[in-house]
């Protein structure tokens, strides 16, 4: 017999105001703990050093990350100029240094050439696997690893303010992107070297900073004295197109048949999301006027 997990089945989404100083991995496990949740997760890491959004999804909605990894992702950034550090922030040894400041036609100049469809390389300070080794583990143990680029898309990067030392940018991209990147190239290009002194992230897919609960009442919620709602666990699919199901399909999609795709309009290869009374149960991909399930939300007990 499986053993049961401890906990309440705590099914949603709640968007965090992450400090700096904290790990994300410690916002999901106090948050956990608060809501006395069986299970939890956050949908992209923000580095200590990062402020701002956090999603964290509770129960069934941890099925859903992956689609709120995929959405874009907004940040506001500082870049300090004149030095290069080993890990492209404030926490890295100095590697590279220059006197040269850039002006503010410079920058504007710079600019799109990281704006659209381009390459990056991501920090060698990363969670990226090679032969299943972390890079950033590679890189502590003096094995620095060369990590191939990677494609990107930049929807926005705009100066907002600079000063002599430093410049703050608005900035909008999709999966993958490394703001600590854009800071190194970005610094290099414009020949004075630059690391992230501050950052961030205002927006992650539907999820956004404006709407988010501070890491301080996690205490009060544990203690009874305050309550926090959680979002819908559909608001991770709000992308995504959606077709109505039967109560009588839902054994079907169970045991991982295909059902009749209904209410929305999918061309072959759509990925979308099955809902009962307008409660996800189903994700999966539309082939032939039927939905095959890649996976199933299971609510109940």
């Amino acid at each position: 017999m499986a053993r049961r997990r401890k906990g309440n089945r705590v099914h949603g989404w709640l968007v965090v105001d992450k400090p700096v100083g904290i790990g994300s991995t410690n916002v999901v496990s106090k948050a956990r703990w608060a809501l006395r949740a069986q299970k939890a997760g956050h949908a992209g890491t923000l580095d200590p050093l990062a402020s701002g959004a956090l999603a964290v999804a509770f129960g069934e909605a941890t099925k859903t990350v992956p689609y709120v990894m995929d959405g874009a992702k907004r940040y506001e950034f500082t870049v300090g100029w004149g030095r290069a550090t080993a890990t492209d922030d404030t926490e890295g040894e100095t590697v590279e240094h220059s006197d040269l400041r850039p002006d503010h036609e410079e920058i504007l100049a710079a600019l799109p050439a990281f704006r659209g469809d381009i390459e990056q390389v991501p920090p060698v300070y990363s969670a990226i696997k090679l032969g299943g080794i972390r890079a950033y583990k590679m890189a502590r143990a003096g094995k620095m690893p060369e990590l191939a680029p990677r494609p990107l898309r930049v929807e926005t990067l705009e100066l907002r303010d600079h000063d002599e030392h430093s410049a703050t940018f608005a900035f909008t991209c999709g999966k993958g992107g490394y703001v600590r990147s854009i800071a190194r190239d970005l610094g290099e290009a414009l020949g004075c070297y630059g690391h992230v002194t501050a950052l961030r992230r205002l927006s992650t897919g539907p999820f956004d900073v404006g709407e988010a609960v501070s890491w301080d009442i996690f205490d009060a919620v544990r203690a009874g004295e305050t309550s926090v709602d959680l979002l819908p666990v559909a608001t991770a699919l709000s992308h995504l197109p959606r077709i109505d199901v039967h109560e009588s399909e839902m054994a079907r999609l169970g045991n991982g048949n295909p059902v009749e795709a209904r209410g929305a309009s999918l061309q072959y290869g759509d990925t979308c999301w099955a809902a009962l009374d307008g409660q996800p149960v189903a994700i999966g991909t539309y082939r032939a006027g039927m939905m095959q399930p890649s996976r199933v939300l299971v609510f109940g007990d």
